[in-house]
């Protein structure tokens, strides 16, 4: 899941959310805003039973995909792309 809040600007903060457990290990984030690097972005354990990361983001449209620490590849459920 995907959600977006705009902040002063430009920038938009985009928050990237999981379940906790699937997949199992460290998942990140990657794409065009990082490069496709992974660790850059890894999303966190948060108490409500899943885990995110925030990042903010200026317009403009940015691929990704979750990478698990298994070389496992995920797609968000909104799809691979973030047009803002």
């Amino acid at each position: 899941m995907i959600k977006k809040s705009k902040l002063f600007g430009n920038k938009t903060r985009v928050t990237f959310c999981l379940p906790n457990d699937v997949p199992a290990g460290r998942v990140s984030v990657v794409g065009t805003f990082n490069d496709w690097e992974p660790g850059t972005h890894e999303l966190k354990p948060r108490r409500d039973g899943t885990r995110t990361v925030s990042v903010p983001l200026a317009a403009g449209h940015y691929e990704f995909r979750y990478l698990a620490s298994d070389g496992v590849w995920l797609d968000d459920e909104q799809g691979r792309a973030l047009h803002l």
